[in-house]
């Protein structure tokens, strides 16, 4: 009987330990090869924006009789985001690049062209939210904690957010229990902006870890009411070019794909100071733009500027970011001094590559 119980007990136990010892089913990743256990993997990037000149200011007087001088005022909000294979956020960075043109009441240009432009994130404490924040925090501090909130809801999940209106400068703040101590800002331009993304998100190959967003922001080629060297009138204009890329990165820190675009906006002025574009207008990107850009028909190689761009960031796959910089290249004019001089490039990219390597570069150093 002693006999009988002890090889049961022997049995019940060896079941029990072969039942312990057998491994759960690993996470797939999106090349069907099993991931670290708790890591969501990516599947997708995608880059999104939202553009508005509505706050843009045309010459006259306030309700209060106060002079008001023209601002060409291009507020650019930007997200960079990293999807696994369900549609889940594994990534988010969001920025906002808000960016301002002033004129003089004789609408010569008031604004120093050449100085550098900085995003809310990069401004920091320098934004100076913290002062008038009920809950003390600055615009990075807040946008952190949106982006955190985000992390492993989808699309559709992060869009139903609750939300309600605190006053008209804020329509859409969260109003959700995680986020009522960490943000009281208003979030339907980041929403719409993750929702581009996740549209326009393109699959990536196998071995992503981070991704980064990097900016570029120029209003060098904003003009003053006055003269062109062949005495033809030129008409004040905010120009603003904002280019940005979602970067995804192995482990080694080589890239695995890229994702780069340019918001080529302006903002027109009469010669009496008022504006004439449409502050509810559409503005598309140069990629939006596709065929309407009209690069392939001044173009010696006769591609559009998506489909160079398009062959850049091919060729800036399986690089390091010290193989990008170290790329070759030829001063074609003073509007192209950095064109690509590789031989893979030569008959499929003419146009002058430095800003898109620069926002590759950023995304890199800020990828997560």
């Amino acid at each position: 009987m002693k006999k009988s119980l002890s090889i049961f007990l022997s049995t019940i136990l060896a079941v029990g330990m072969l039942a312990g010892c057998s491994p759960k089913e690993a996470p797939k990743d999106n090349a069907g090869k099993e991931a670290p256990a708790g890591e969501a993997t990516i599947a997708k990037i995608g880059l999104g924006h939202v553009t508005s000149i509505g706050k843009s200011k045309e010459l006259g007087t306030d309700k209060n009789g106060k002079e008001v001088l023209p601002v060409g005022q291009v507020d650019e909000t930007i997200v960079a985001a990293a999807f696994d294979k369900d549609g889940k956020v594994v990534s988010v960075t969001i920025d906002t690049a808000q960016t301002k043109v002033d004129f003089e009441k004789d609408l010569k240009l008031k604004s120093d062209i050449t100085a550098p432009i900085k995003t809310k994130v990069e401004l920091g404490e320098e934004y100076g939210m913290k002062k008038v924040s009920k809950i003390e925090k600055e615009w990075n501090e807040q946008i952190v904690a949106l982006e955190e909130w985000m992390k492993g809801k989808t699309v559709d999940e992060i869009k139903g957010m609750k939300v309600t209106k605190r006053d008209e400068s804020h329509v859409a703040v969260p109003d959700v229990e995680e986020l009522k101590s960490s943000v009281t800002i208003t979030v339907e331009g980041y929403l719409a902006a993750l929702e581009k993304a996740y549209a326009n998100a393109v699959d990536v190959k196998e071995g992503a870890v981070k991704l980064g967003l990097g900016t570029e922001v120029s209003i060098g080629k904003s003009k003053g009411l006055g003269t062109d060297k062949n005495g033809k009138e030129v008409l004040p204009a905010a120009h603003v070019n904002t280019t940005m890329s979602a970067t995804a990165f192995d482990k080694d820190g080589k890239v695995v794909d890229t994702v780069i675009d340019t918001a080529q906006t302006e903002v027109k002025f009469s010669k009496e100071g008022k504006l004439t574009t449409d502050k509810n207008g559409e503005f598309k990107t140069k990629t939006e733009l596709g065929e309407e850009y009209g690069m392939k028909k001044v173009s010696k190689i006769g591609k559009e500027w998506f489909e160079q761009i398009d062959e850049l960031e091919k060729w800036m796959s399986g690089k390091t970011i010290d193989e990008i910089k170290g790329m070759k290249v030829t001063k074609r004019d003073d509007a192209h001094p950095a064109v690509p001089d590789v031989e893979e490039l030569k008959s499929t990219v003419t146009m002058t590559v430095q800003d898109y390597i620069a926002v590759v570069e950023e995304a890199h150093s800020k990828a997560k």
